[in-house]
Parts: structure tokens; C-alpha cells; sequence
């Protein structure tokens, strides 16, 4: 059984901060968001935004995975279990680990989910967990941006590995092309950041995701973003859909 925090041994400006936290998230209507969309749409930009505005938690499934893991919980012996057998981890475990999550403090308020659900089944095993709470999906941030802009932003990426200063082509330029500001030493582009990797990325995305967001749109919870508007107009699209 966990045991509870020794609260006399937290620093009291954590304590404050949680506090004063939780005061002002009190008023705050719930919200559980899904956010859709291919990589390089903005929502890794947005997703800090929205949770600190509404006070979520962001459920990042990988990363929860390896959380559980490590952690050695239930869930996530179970999915240990099935990785070191190179099995995929069931959606009922990937469902269970968010369903653990959703007992945090943090997550009072409601939750942002990245990356998942993934297919129909996923999405309708997460409605299942949530009506046994009493609650369901508030709405689908579906980020919509056309695979031309999407290969002109990502292709254009350009780093300097030892530093991990990043430079963009087109947005914004090394003063000389290829070479990094700073030290004068050639600047990489990331594997995942060439044209052909892009492309594959781009056409498995669609296929997978298009019958979630189909799913969604039957239920009438899709807002469709403009993704490829400057970020603050995105920010504002997203408050006008939520509230």
C-alpha cells in the first residue's frame, strides 16, 4: 500500500507554490482534451500552454509507459513483461496506466492526451475507463496543417550537435549556410528530419489517424486548428473552442 508524503519534509516554498497552485486551479471548469496532430504541427508548443492555462495534466503515453516501468507498479511489470518478450503492451495496460494517472492532484482538473489513442479501438476502450467515472472526452483538438508547410518547417532544420543550437533554413538562417554561428563548425540535419523519412511519417500518420478523428467527428467533440497560423493565433483559436 503507498504511504503518504512526510509533508514536514518538503521545502515550504514547494508547499507554497502547490498551494497557491491548486487555489488558483480550484475555479477552473474540467477539461479532458485529445490532441491530433502529424509531427512539426505545433502541439508540442501548444500543450504547455493549455495545461498551465487550465490547469490539466499531459498524459504523454510513452513516456507514462516508462514511468511505470521504472516504477515498478503493476501496469508496469505487466508491460515490462510484454516489451522484453517484443510484444507491443496491450491498449487495456495503456488504458489502466492512464487510468493510475488520472488519480494524481495534477490531473484534478482534467488531462491533455498526446499520442493517444491511435486506432478506433484505443479511443473506444479510453471512452469505456472514462464513462466508468462518471466523465468523458470534452473535445479533439485536430491540428490541420497541409504536408507542404509541414516538409518546409521540418526539412529546414538545422542543428549544431555539440551545443544543440537549432537553425532553419528559411525561418531562421546561420549567417553563413552550413555552418553554426557560434563556433564556425558544420551544422546536421536529424535523420527524422529529411524530406523521404517525413514522407513515410506523414503517410503512416494519416492512415492511423484519420479513423480516430472520424470517430471523434461522429460524437461532434473535433475542433478543427489551423495549424499553420503563428502560435499566439493558435493559442487563441484553442481558448475560443474549449471555453
Amino acid at each position: 500500500m503507498a504511504t503518504s508524503p512526510n509533508l514536514e519534509d518538503v521545502p515550504s516554498v514547494d508547499l507554497m507554490t502547490e498551494l497557491l497552485r491548486r487555489m488558483k486551479c480550484q475555479p477552473k471548469p474540467d477539461k479532458r482534451l485529445i490532441l491530433v496532430g502529424p509531427p512539426g504541427c505545433g502541439k508540442g508548443t501548444q500543450s504547455p500552454i493549455i495545461k498551465d492555462e487550465y490547469c490539466l495534466c499531459h498524459l504523454a503515453t510513452g513516456d507514462m509507459l516508462r514511468a511505470a516501468v521504472a516504477a515498478k507498479t503493476p501496469l508496469g511489470v505487466k508491460a515490462k513483461e510484454a516489451m522484453d518478450k517484443g510484444q507491443l503492451v496491450s491498449d487495456d495496460l495503456v488504458v489502466g496506466i492512464i487510468d493510475d494517472a488520472m488519480n494524481k492532484p495534477s490531473c484534478e482538473k482534467g488531462f491533455i492526451l498526446d499520442g493517444f489513442p491511435r486506432t478506433v479501438a484505443q479511443a473506444q476502450k479510453l471512452d469505456e475507463m472514462l464513462e466508468k467515472r462518471g466523465v468523458k472526452v470534452d473535445k479533439v483538438l485536430n491540428f490541420a496543417i497541409d504536408d507542404a508547410i509541414l516538409e518546409e518547417r521540418i526539412t529546414g532544420r538545422w542543428m549544431h550537435p555539440a551545443s544543440g543550437r537549432s537553425y532553419h533554413t528559411k525561418f531562421a538562417p546561420p549567417k553563413v549556410p552550413g555552418v553554426d554561428d557560434v563556433t564556425g563548425e558544420p551544422l546536421i540535419q536529424r535523420k527524422d528530419d529529411t524530406a523521404a523519412v517525413l514522407k513515410s511519417r506523414l503517410e503512416a500518420f494519416h492512415k492511423q489517424t484519420e479513423p480516430v478523428v472520424d470517430y471523434y467527428k461522429n460524437k461532434g467533440l473535433v475542433a478543427i486548428l489551423a495549424a499553420e497560423k503563428q502560435p499566439k493565433e493558435v493559442t487563441e483559436e484553442i481558448k475560443k473552442v474549449i471555453s
